[in-house]
This record gives C-alpha cells, sequence and structure tokens, in this order.
C-alpha cells in the first residue's frame, strides 16, 4: 500500500509540474493570482484654469468617455446623450461581446458614482486599468491607449470630472464570461514612473498622441476572433460593429486608393465637423458629432499623421451587402473584392 501511495504521490506532482510549466507557457500566473498594480498614493491633483479646460476638451472631445460612459439615444442621427445622464455609465449595447458589460459612473455623486474616488484611483483606473475596487478593467476600456497619456493630461481630466453634474444612477457591475473573467487579469501594466510630456515637435508627432488618446486603432484596426489586431493591417479597417445603430463595418483610413489616399486636409475636417463625405453619411458609430469639437490645429496634426501610415489595400463599403473578406476574416461590404 505504501508504495501505490508513494507511486500516486509521484504522478500527482509530475501533474502539477506539467501544470505549472504549461501555465506559466501559455496565459501565465496573473488570470489565478490577480492582476499587477501599485499601491495607491495620496497624491491631489490642484484645480486650475488650464486643467479645467484641458481636462473638458479631452473628456468630450479627443478621449471620448462620454461616448462609452452616457447612455445615448441610437433614435435620433447623431445618437445624442440621453438628457441628465452626462457621464452617469452605460450599457454597453454592442453584440459579440464575452458578456454583460457596463461602464461605471463618473460623476461625483458618493452614493452611486465616482464622488469618493480618490484622485490616484481615477489615475490609476484611467492608465491602468485597475478599478476603484483593485479589479483588472475589461479592455474595452482602452487603458492601453491611455497608459501614455502624460501627467498632465491626466491630472486634467480628473479636475474636470470633478466638476461635472452629480446623477445618481447606480450601475450593475460588470459580468464577464469564463474564461474571459479571468484572462483580462493578465493586461494591466502598472505606471511605474512619471509620464512625460509627449513630443510635439512635429504635425505627426502631435498627431500620433492624439490618435492613440482618441484609439482610433480600436475601430480601424481589424482584429481577429480573439481581439488581437491584425498584423499588417493596421488602420485598413474591416471591425464589424452591431448593435442598436444596425450593422457597419469600420473604414480603411490608411493612404490606399482603397482607403482615403483622395483625402486633404480640408475634406478631412469637413468630414471630421459634418460627418459626411460629400453627399454620404457616416454611421453615428464614427463619433464625429463628439470629433467636431476639435480643433482645426489638432485635426490637421491627426491628418498628418495618417498619411505617414502604411498604405494597405483593404477595400470596404458598406452599401454593398456583407460578404467574407478573406484579408480581415470578417463579413462586410466589398469582402469578396479584397
Amino acid at each position: 500500500m505504501k508504495r501505490i501511495a508513494r507511486i500516486l504521490g509521484y504522478i500527482l506532482l509530475t501533474i502539477i509540474a506539467v501544470l505549472a510549466v504549461a501555465i506559466t507557457k501559455t496565459i501565465g500566473w496573473r488570470p489565478i493570482i490577480g492582476p499587477r498594480h501599485r499601491a495607491l498614493t495620496a497624491r491631489k491633483f490642484e484645480s486650475t484654469p488650464q486643467r479645467l479646460m484641458r481636462g473638458e476638451y479631452l473628456v468630450q472631445h479627443v478621449a471620448l468617455c462620454v461616448l462609452c460612459h452616457s447612455e445615448h439615444n441610437f433614435k435620433e442621427r447623431s445618437a445624442p446623450v440621453i438628457q441628465g445622464m452626462m457621464l452617469a455609465g452605460a450599457h454597453i449595447e454592442e453584440e459579440g461581446l464575452p458578456g454583460d458589460v457596463y461602464s461605471p459612473n463618473l460623476t461625483p455623486d458618493p452614493e452611486t458614482g465616482a464622488g469618493r474616488w480618490s484622485d490616484d484611483q481615477f489615475s490609476r483606473a484611467i492608465r491602468e486599468g485597475i478599478g476603484n475596487d483593485g479589479r483588472a478593467l475589461f479592455p474595452i476600456m482602452p487603458y492601453e491607449h491611455f497608459h501614455s497619456m502624460s501627467d498632465e493630461d491626466v491630472a486634467a481630466v480628473v479636475v474636470y470630472l470633478r466638476t461635472i453634474q452629480p446623477v445618481k444612477h447606480q450601475q450593475p457591475a460588470t459580468k464577464l464570461v469564463f474564461p474571459v473573467n479571468y484572462l483580462i487579469k493578465a493586461v494591466p501594466v502598472p505606471l511605474t514612473g512619471p509620464v512625460p510630456e509627449p513630443d510635439r515637435s512635429t504635425p505627426e508627432k502631435r498627431g500620433a498622441y492624439l490618435v492613440q488618446m482618441a484609439t482610433c486603432s480600436d475601430c480601424h484596426s481589424p482584429s481577429d476572433d480573439h481581439g488581437n489586431q491584425i498584423p499588417g493591417l493596421d488602420f485598413s479597417g474591416g471591425n464589424v460593429f452591431e448593435g442598436p445603430w444596425g450593422s457597419v463595418a469600420s473604414a480603411n483610413i490608411t493612404p490606399d486608393d482603397s482607403g482615403i489616399s483622395y483625402y486633404d486636409k480640408k475634406l478631412f475636417i469637413q468630414v471630421m465637423r459634418t460627418g459626411m463625405v460629400g453627399a454620404r453619411p457616416l454611421s453615428f458609430v464614427m463619433p464625429t458629432s463628439l470629433f467636431r469639437g476639435m480643433t482645426d490645429d489638432d485635426l490637421s496634426d491627426i491628418f498628418a499623421y495618417l498619411k505617414t501610415l502604411k498604405a494597405v489595400r483593404h477595400r470596404i463599403d458598406n452599401s454593398l451587402p456583407p460578404t467574407y473578406c478573406k484579408l480581415c476574416r470578417q463579413k462586410h461590404g466589398a469582402g469578396d473584392q479584397n
């Protein structure tokens, strides 16, 4: 019996060792032991008129917090925010999400909103993906893009959020399916030092920072079934978004003939201001109703950066029936023409 017990013990140890190696080589231990995170600090962002103005600009027109953290009326053309629900949280109604996703109430209501969050809890959530309660945030919150947001810009965002109208609106907790609810714990990366102001020495560099903060690549770079961007197709469009607005594929915004090679700066700004390409209206999934508040200088810088992108041939036409595309492996208009 002792010999059998010893053999079973060796087998059990072998299984444990194999599992440990498999976990280390694949998903890692973070989904099991929890996300990496740094300790909170007691830092407090001073409110100044400059920060307040900059924060409002970023929240409303660049980082697009309003888009995901507000309930919208999708029955109207521009999908306006429902009155009284600005930044009070929303149910993310995009189809295909791995669970039931809710964005939190960011207003300073102390009971249902962020009124009791510290400045560093805000900052850590925005740039590092750790919620006020220490959990890993579902990466539909684009903290991986905001990771490079400068210390001054995140201070401006927090200062502005402190000033908005409190709304009493209790949001349900996000519930993700297995194994996504565990896998997201491996995504957050703590910031261990200051984040300086970006290099603004050229229009292209200024535009790159804005494109990163506006998370343009999330919509305009096609992803595979696991949410990973497909190499070589950066900014070439094809991601399909389905929800109350219908079904629409993102556009190719590279300087290819199948993209926006025919755009000049004037046309780009006009499209971003009006949501129209000539007489053709864009879907309001493309939030030009928010981007139109950006300055001409910032829109010009974004266009300068987009012109530096690698031209990728990827034809997309939302006026045509969806067909399978061998490039992005999704079904979208003109997919069979690629």
